[in-house]
């Protein structure tokens, strides 16, 4: 099965321009942990809200004048939406993540996959051992 077989489509994106209060502002109104940050379509980082916590709110950032691109994780891994479910699972089980931007072969955001997602279609085992492997 592909990865956009089983993604969340359509995933928003942010600049990474915008204040931490506006992003935090989308990420409660979605209801989700971790924001696409993107410039001119393509993908340069999420935000998390672990992100917002350890570099913002720790280091007493205020988050009307801090800008998402001061706190953002850069260098992020991602999915083609054309790959395989295993190959996910064997991907966020390496680099300890549980969720995935996924791209078209343009590179360009097409969806977000998360460990919920894989989980749901792959083996009990692979999905497990990622699982097992992140919470270490």
């Amino acid at each position: 099965m592909k990865i956009e077989d089983i993604m969340t489509p359509y995933v928003r994106c942010v600049q990474s321009d915008v204040s931490l209060v506006e992003a935090a502002v989308v990420m409660r109104d979605m209801d989700v942990g971790a924001l696409p940050i993107c410039e001119s379509g393509r993908l340069v980082g999420m935000l998390t809200d672990r992100d917002i916590a350890l570099r913002a709110v720790a280091e007493c950032r205020d988050p009307r004048f801090t800008m998402v691109k001061e706190v953002m994780t850069m260098g992020v891994t991602y999915i083609y939406g054309d790959q395989e479910v295993e190959d996910a699972a064997e991907l966020m089980e390496r680099k300890q993540v549980r969720r995935l931007p996924v791209l078209n072969r343009e590179k360009r955001l097409v969806g977000i996959v998360s460990l919920g997602d894989v989980a749901l279609h792959t083996s009990n085992e692979l999905s497990g051992e990622a699982l097992k492997v992140m919470s270490q």
